[in-house]
């Protein structure tokens, strides 16, 4: 009889943990994007870095910024500019790609180009172990972001 009541258990503590997971995810603010934005460029901040290590330095448990959309974007600019040495990886449809400050750039991660419809997982990183506030830029301009 006790050990039926311990299989009882674990499916329940199974569901919970499920459930924590799901609250967490759903805690990533979401963002759609439309063609032709009338607000130009969209601004967003938060904290860099986190307690993962990865390829692309430290990041969190969950993205900083999910961007959902619903249609093709012929173009796209995004750019992250903060004190420290962020790093952006994104998570999407066409693959996964870490963008690193370079000197073209101003020492500030930025990728531009097309992007098919779809949700993107942005997750700003740290190559140091510090973390700092940053500003993402999210833009369909092809004028650099100021």
């Amino acid at each position: 009889m006790k050990v039926l009541r311990l299989l009882g258990v674990v499916p329940a503590a199974l569901v919970i943990n499920l459930v924590l997971i799901e609250a967490n995810l759903a805690e990533v603010p979401r963002l759609q994007i439309q063609p032709n934005s009338k607000s130009e460029p969209l601004v967003l901040n938060g904290t860099t870095g986190g307690k993962v290590p990865s390829n692309c330095g430290n990041i969190a448990n969950t993205p900083n910024q999910i961007i959902q959309l619903t249609k093709p974007l012929p173009y796209l600019r995004l750019t992250v500019d903060s004190p420290g040495q962020p790093t952006l990886l994104i998570d999407g449809p066409g693959g996964r790609f870490c963008v690193l400050a370079d000197n073209y750039s101003e020492s500030k991660p930025e990728i531009t180009g097309y992007y098919m419809p779809g949700e993107y997982s942005l997750y700003v990183g740290e190559l140091s172990q510090n973390q700092y506030s940053y500003t993402l830029s999210i833009s369909q301009q092809k004028e650099p972001i100021k």
